[in-house]
């Protein structure tokens, strides 16, 4: 049984790999600085990327654990959202209000992913 840690640190690696399934550290946006509609544009543009390096893609998603600051959010995090999902693929899926990291990200987002 192997474990394959990708871009590994003192405290967290950025994906883990394990009997066919990659495990993502969470995933915030590129740039604070905007509404969430692009925050959440950017993290899921971080999420594909991060896919392809582990040799998968976002049909293949297994779950995924959305944080947003605020639930007031919620609507306009989920038009992008749902126009990103790839039809018939739509994974298991939690989201909750959370206290960010930093008072400027708006969304994070973890993925569970088969290879």
């Amino acid at each position: 049984m192997s474990i394959e840690r990708l871009d590994s640190g003192t405290r967290m690696s950025r994906a883990v790999i394990h009997n066919g399934t990659a495990y993502l550290c969470g995933q915030v946006p590129a740039d604070e600085n905007v509404g969430i509609k692009e925050q959440t544009a950017s993290t899921l543009e971080k999420i594909e990327k991060l896919l392809a390096e582990v040799g998968s893609d976002k049909s293949k998603i297994l779950s995924v654990t959305v944080y947003v600051r605020d639930m007031k959010d919620f609507a306009e995090m989920n038009e992008v959202w749902d126009a990103w999902v790839e039809p018939g693929c739509a994974p298991a899926r939690a989201c909750v209000e959370a206290r960010m990291a930093r008072p400027s990200l708006l969304v994070e987002m973890s993925v569970i992913a088969a290879i």
